[in-house]
């Protein structure tokens, strides 16, 4: 990224033929543009920034003479979607946090414009014969990093069924298969309660150790970060239901400690499937001494979907 230069001032003297003494009547140079970033609603992805990498303010024209102001140089405006953070590329140091619709923020400032021999003429000096010449530009790379924003997250093992529950719950399409690591990038889905309207993010399936990069979870926590409220899906089917959950809490704490203060819920997903009744009596004696919220649904069925999806709009929104 690099904003305009300044235009330099310009010498000049006034050549009248009724005026004896003329004088210097040098204008001053124009400011150069500013690079300025902008959150957009309709953006989707960063997509555009993959081929298109150099991006240049205009430079300021420089002044002339009788008095002339040299033209600023335009403004550089780009847009990028909501959450989109923004960072030096060498100290990894976070500029901006684009994170609200129509967010603007002056990454680069444009050079100013030199002034003109007409500002040093004085009553020693009358014919100043010398400009300031216009500020350099500024050069920065810069770092890109989207980050979902989401009101509800799912998060939980690979194959416990959340890209089928936000298929349901929403009207996204996610891609929906029997083998782990479908979802290889966060799906988005709104749900619809009444007149109110949320969104939930379908987090790719976290592995142990996610947290230290091993898996696709380390590329996705950081969208979690974004959500205000954490639905854990498990599968009751699963044996090993108590220990999943202590593994993923595990790496969400690892993650950022955070995490865990939020809201969380535990969703139990597959009621439909026999043989689950021990895992049942199991997990509601865990959210009890954890003093968890339990929904038990099955995305198949179309079951007791309803009563989760109420009980999220009433977190988010209230009783209204």
């Amino acid at each position: 990224m690099r904003s305009g230069s300044g235009g330099s001032g310009c010498v000049s003297f006034r050549r009248e033929k009724y005026v004896p003494h003329g004088g210097p009547d040098g204008g001053d140079g124009g400011c150069g543009g500013d690079i300025i970033f902008i959150a957009d609603s309709s953006i989707n992805t960063l997509m555009s920034f993959r081929y298109k990498k150099n991006f240049f303010a205009q430079n300021g024209r420089p002044g002339s003479k009788k008095n002339c102001h040299g033209k600023d140089g335009k403004d550089l405006l780009i847009k990028v979607p909501v959450g989109t953070i923004i960072s030096d590329f060498n100290s990894q140091n976070i500029i901006c946090d684009l994170s609200n619709d129509f967010q603007k923020k002056i990454i680069l400032n444009g050079g100013k414009g030199g002034r003109g021999n007409q500002h040093f003429a004085n009553s020693r000096r009358q014919a100043p014969k010398y400009f300031e010449p216009g500020e350099d530009y500024t050069e920065l790379d810069l770092i890109l990093e989207l980050k979902l924003i989401a009101d509800v997250g799912l998060v939980g093992m690979p194959n416990v069924g959340k890209s089928s529950l936000l298929a349901v719950m929403t009207n996204a399409n996610p891609k929906i298969a029997d083998y782990k690591f479908t979802t290889l990038s966060p799906n988005l889905g709104v749900a619809s309660v009444y007149d109110k309207n949320f969104v939930i993010a379908d987090i790719p399936g976290l592995i142990e150790g996610a947290s230290n990069g091993l898996g696709l979870g380390y590329n996705f926590l950081r969208h979690i970060e974004r959500t205000r409220i954490l639905v854990h899906v498990v599968d009751i089917s699963d044996n090993f239901i108590i220990e999943n959950i202590l593994k993923i809490n595990y790496e969400l704490d690892n993650y950022n400690h955070n995490l865990l203060k939020r809201k969380n819920i535990i969703c139990a997903n597959k009621l439909d499937l026999y043989g689950n009744k021990k895992n049942i009596i199991k997990l509601k004696r865990f959210c009890e001494d954890k003093n968890l919220n339990l929904f038990f649904v099955s995305a198949v069925k179309n079951l007791g979907l309803d009563k989760l999806i109420l009980y999220l709009s009433k977190i988010l929104f209230g009783n209204n």
